[in-house]
Order: C-alpha cells, then sequence, then structure tokens
C-alpha cells in the first residue's frame, strides 16, 4: 500500500490533565501516515486522486484546535478517524501525537501517543416477514449508509424466503449488504440494534416473525465468541436465506473457520438438502 507522510506537523493546543496545560496551553507535534492506493494519482496527475496532504494537515490542525481534551490518546483517536472520514480514499492510518512539553519533572526527549485505524469490511444480513418488509429492509439499508462510520459498498436484490427454525409463520424478505466500517465488531452490533429498535424489532419469540433482523455474518477474518457476539455467524452455512444474498455481493469470502468461500458453503448446503446433486 503507497504512503502519504506527514511528520512534526506543529499545533499550540491546549490538551492535558492539569488546569495549567488548559490555560496556557503547549506546542504539539503530530505524525500521519495515510495508507491508500497513489497509483491513478501516479498516472494522471491529477489531485482529486489523492489526499491532498495540504487539506490533512489543515484537518489535523483544525481537530488539535477545536476542543481540549484530557488525554492526546483521544485527539489522535479523532484525527484518525476524521481523516479516514473525510478522505475516503484512505484505507487506514496511523497518527501519533507527540507532547515534548509534557509536565513531567523528569529529563526526556520526547512523550507521544501512536494510533492506527482503519477501515474494516463486514457482512450484514436483513430480513423481515412483519409489515411491509421491502419498504423495511429500503429503509435498514438507507439507515447503514447514513452512518458516517459505514459505508455500503454491495447490496444484494430481496428474495422471499421460507421461514427456518419456527416455522408457523409468514414468509421472509431477505438481503444482505457489504459495507466498509470504522466500528469494531461489538460497536456495529450496537448500531445494528438501534436500527433494528427504531424499525420496530421486538424479541419475544426464537426465530419468531420479526420487523427487522439484522445480523453480522462476518466482519472481515475475525474469529470471536463473547456473550453479545459469535463471529462469524454460527449458523450461517445452515442458511440458504444467508448463503444466496451472500453468494450475489460476495462469493469469494472465505469463512475464516470452515476455509471454504461464501460460494462453497451454498454449494454445500444445496447438496446436503438434495437440491443438487452431491460433488
Amino acid at each position: 500500500m503507497d504512503q502519504i507522510k506527514i511528520r512534526d506537523l506543529r499545533v499550540f493546543a491546549y490538551h492535558g490533565v492539569n488546569p495549567e496545560e488548559k490555560e496556557i496551553g503547549q506546542n504539539f507535534y503530530v505524525d500521519a501516515d495515510l495508507y491508500l492506493d497513489l497509483s491513478a494519482a501516479g498516472k494522471s496527475d491529477d489531485l482529486t486522486k489523492t489526499a491532498h496532504y495540504g487539506h490533512v494537515c489543515k484537518l489535523i490542525a483544525r481537530e488539535m484546535k477545536v476542543r481540549s481534551y484530557d488525554l492526546i490518546e483521544r485527539a489522535a483517536e479523532v484525527i484518525a478517524e476524521r481523516i479516514l472520514i473525510e478522505f475516503p480514499i484512505t484505507k487506514s492510518v496511523r497518527v501519533e501525537v507527540k507532547k515534548p512539553e509534557a509536565p513531567v519533572k523528569l529529563p526526556f526527549g520526547m512523550l507521544s501517543v501512536e494510533v492506527k485505524r482503519g477501515w474494516h469490511t463486514a457482512v450484514i444480513a436483513l430480513g423481515s416477514n412483519v409489515g411491509d418488509s421491502e419498504a423495511i429492509l429500503v429503509q435498514a439499508e438507507q439507515a447503514l449508509a447514513a452512518e458516517e462510520k459505514i459505508r455500503v459498498l454491495r447490496k444484494a436484490k430481496h428474495i422471499v424466503t421460507k421461514p427456518w427454525g419456527f416455522t408457523e409463520q409468514p414468509d421472509f424478505l431477505n438481503g444482505a449488504v457489504l459495507v466498509e466500517t470504522l466500528y469494531e465488531p461489538e460497536e456495529l452490533l450496537s448500531k445494528m440494534q438501534e436500527i433494528e429498535l427504531a424499525a420496530g424489532r421486538t424479541r419475544e419469540v426464537h426465530w419468531g416473525p420479526r420487523t427487522l433482523d439484522l445480523d453480522l455474518i462476518f466482519y472481515e477474518d475475525v474469529v470471536m465468541h463473547t456473550e453479545r457476539l459469535t463471529l462469524p455467524h454460527p449458523l450461517m452455512q445452515e442458511r440458504a436465506f444467508v448463503l444466496d444474498p451472500l453468494c450475489e455481493i460476495c462469493p469469494e469470502i472465505m469463512h475464516p473457520v470452515f476455509r471454504q468461500t461464501v460460494w462453497e458453503l451454498r454449494e454445500r448446503l444445496r447438496a446436503s438438502s438434495g437440491k443438487i446433486k452431491a460433488l
């Protein structure tokens, strides 16, 4: 990955735990490495194909000055996030905030905090069988796209499917989206649950009817299990209503546990259900 590097950008600001740091202020120095593909800019000499480093410097200065933080950890986090959002060509970023005048009563050369942040790929499945399911799924997709920390890359067409698990209920309308996000997995789950709640989702019957169901299927190749979240989704390989939309938008994604692609998982499920001849 190509890089744009900014070194020792000096900004006078008012960050620190001590009251005098917020009153008197001090010099901070910021480094930033932007990781991105610069091939189009290099071939075309077109400024719109890159991240304008002058504008990046102005962004850093703005975020350092706009408010006062107790911790330079917070300043670094905010700068990294704003670079990724405001310069969408940037895939990931490293930000180091240096505090050479920190009130430490010992000799030192430099104190600093460094963070590395980037866009992460995730796959979300959507389902509804209560109300105007088509409108509900469209609104959910729009709600995801409206989030500053989520970028919708691809959307599957909506398909009608039979209920799974608890079968005495109406047919479902299902879809899926491939996204990039700055949220960590459980943060993304919380945002998805907010969207479900706004759509009137209740959790009364396991696998029962629902206005809107959003499931986090993949988060890159993360494998995890907490009280709230298991990744990859533990039942995705058994659900045609998940695999069919995923095959439309990301058939090549590899399941990090089974070591099979989404397309291969669907073919295996079809074979096991007798819909096609086993390979």
